[in-house]
């Protein structure tokens, strides 16, 4: 009996050894952690979520004493910070002095938030300046510094590739969807198909860019009927195909429920060539699921796999739960749920448990959330294959694309270590994971990537690195 509890006290005793071990402190300064961040910093990262414009279209510049310009302003009105705190604005033709009395003090509520400490390693790794600590000099150098940066093309191009470290971005052109074109030399297109589900009437697109109506009178085709609506569609795909468009995205959990039913082509029929405010909630949202619906199809049809835009958004709306009927139903659709559907992280996994057409992407969820995006990426690697995770930055800009990128690696890399601390990996499988989510898997779901590559060294033996 003696020896019965002895083992259990000596097992008790690892056990608090190895807690305390990882506890008593941050496993960011391990050499255990040192090690798999480093080799995730080392993969060329295929980023599969950015809304980055041509560089002349760089939005949030502001109109200064010295010109219209980027400024350290533009940096934070940029990011996701406007979104939950109150950023002072630019006073127009105003000095930085002007507009930084006020704006110190727009942080100070903020210093825990992600979508503040997102920003942070940009400013620390990008000009030296620790934000947190800032002083008024160091903050006038750092827009001076800003504005100079952005005078060409070739920071932003710095940053990215060598410093990130991303090799290939997919960009959702959200400001022009039917839009094909490739501003950079890592630019992958996607084909944003939101407005195409709500397209009853030419009225609905603002954006002659957006409108397929204009796409189909430049193709000397005429809409008359959902019928040919819908054959438009095939045309938009076809010459997305043409352009090697990755995949499809949809952002409508911002306007409306992930509730899509199955509904009849005759009832959808009967509200195309109506205006919105001609149709009722419950005939519009009808319309909407057939197009929903129809474009899953599509999305096999072409091998355009299908991200879709899950949690925070219309929050009372957007579990991705209300999809799996959908998802169910179209088992050929290559599905991608966004933002690991936060908050439904945990929903999100069982989702992907069983579904072999379900991908994970974490994209903006370290962003959102420091400490959920840690406990997703282990949480899902409990819970469905390695080989279903990605990532991308979502942001508009160098510094933001920077930060979020190095949040992420630095979150999955924390993730990865405090697993083989507890000893539930081994620490050669870890990297072989991070490798995975920032490259490897988004090469397997989406093959054409590997053409695209531009570095003169050559791409690596993805497929050799897979197989180790």
């Amino acid at each position: 009996m003696w020896r019965i509890f002895a083992n259990v006290a000596a097992g008790a005793a690892c056990a608090l050894a190895l807690a305390a071990r990882t506890s008593a402190g941050d496993i960011k300064k391990s050499p255990l952690y040192g090690r798999i961040k480093a080799a995730i910093d080392a993969v060329p990262a295929i980023d599969t979520h950015d809304h980055l414009r041509p560089f002349d279209q760089i939005p949030n510049k502001d109109e200064t004493d010295r010109g219209t310009r980027m400024t350290l302003h533009s940096i934070f009105a940029g990011s996701y910070f406007p979104g939950i705190h109150r950023l002072t604005p630019w006073p127009a033709g105003k000095p930085f002095d002007e507009w930084w009395a006020t704006a110190r003090n727009d942080f100070r509520d903020t210093r825990a938030v992600s979508f503040y400490r997102y920003l942070l390693p940009a400013f620390r790794d990008l000009y030296g300046i620790d934000f947190d600590t800032i002083t008024d000099e160091q903050a006038r150098e750092l827009d001076a510094k800003i504005a100079t940066n952005y005078k060409d093309d070739a920071w932003l191009m710095d940053v990215i590739t060598r410093r990130a470290n991303i090799e290939l971005m997919l960009i959702d052109p959200y400001w022009a969807r039917l839009q094909f074109e490739r501003a950079y030399k890592f630019s992958v297109p996607v084909l944003n198909v939101t407005m195409l589900i709500s397209g009853t009437h030419a009225s609905q697109f603002a954006n002659p860019l957006d409108s397929p109506f204009v796409f189909a009178e430049r193709q000397g085709k005429k809409i008359e009927s959902l019928d040919d609506y819908l054959g438009v569609l095939d045309m938009i795909f076809t010459q997305a195909v043409a352009a090697d468009t990755a995949c499809l995205k949809s952002t409508q959990a911002y306007q409306r429920t992930l509730q899509y039913d199955r509904v009849p082509k005759e009832r959808a029929a009967a509200a195309f060539g109506k205006k919105a405010d001609e149709l009722g909630p419950a005939e519009f949202k009808a319309f909407e699921d057939f197009m929903f619906w129809h474009i899953a199809g599509l999305s096999a049809k072409y091998n355009l796999p299908f991200q879709i835009h899950t949690g925070q958004a219309r929050i009372q709306g957007s579990n991705p739960m209300l999809l799996v009927d959908l998802i169910d139903a179209n088992p050929q659709t290559k599905f991608i749920l966004f933002h690991g559907g936060y908050p439904w992280v945990g929903e999100t996994a069982v989702i992907g448990m069983k579904r072999r057409n379900v991908w994970i992407d974490s994209c903006w969820l370290p962003t959102l959330s420091y400490t959920v995006a840690k406990r997703a990426y282990q949480e899902w690697l409990e819970a469905m294959p390695s080989d279903r995770i990605m990532w991308g930055a979502d942001t508009v800009q160098a510094e933001g694309i920077y930060a979020a990128t190095e949040f992420t690696r630095q979150c999955l890399a924390e993730a990865l270590a405090e697993k083989v601390e507890r000893g539930e990996l081994r620490e050669d499988h870890a990297m072989r994971i991070g490798r995975q989510v920032m490259r490897d898997n988004a090469l397997k779901l989406f093959p054409k990537l590997k053409r695209m590559f531009w570095r003169t060294e050559g791409p690596d033996d993805v497929e050799a690195a897979s197989q180790q």
